[in-house]
């Protein structure tokens, strides 16, 4: 299994905004293609108006599968352009769980 992570800094004062579309209409399209959901963090202290979230998949083939199936759906390419708005960056990371990882 690997989890991926990725971090969004959003611009001041949108994190509220982007929490309210992510579950509103991000989490329920990613739910229909991705792996298994594992959270969605909003930072509280160091660099402020983040949002993180996980994911994780059986393998980097699976990932690579996954998200090129919900890159083509309709809906998430008019969701992209609405959370384009929010961001300034945006980071991602591929982890590997050790072996005595409560996430395998």
């Amino acid at each position: 299994m690997i989890v991926e992570e990725r971090i969004y800094t959003l611009h001041p004062g949108k994190v509220s905004e982007m929490v309210r579309l992510y579950g509103d209409e991000g989490l329920p399209l990613q739910q229909k293609y991705l792996g298994r959901f594992i959270g969605y963090f909003t930072s509280e202290t160091g660099n402020l108006n983040q949002v993180v979230f996980m994911w994780g998949y059986d393998s980097l083939d699976d990932r690579t599968a996954r998200r090129e199936r919900l890159a083509k759906d309709p809906e998430w390419q008019k969701y992209l352009q609405k959370v384009g708005l929010l961001l300034v960056t945006q980071e991602n990371r591929l982890l590997k769980p050790t072996a005595f990882s409560p996430i395998r």
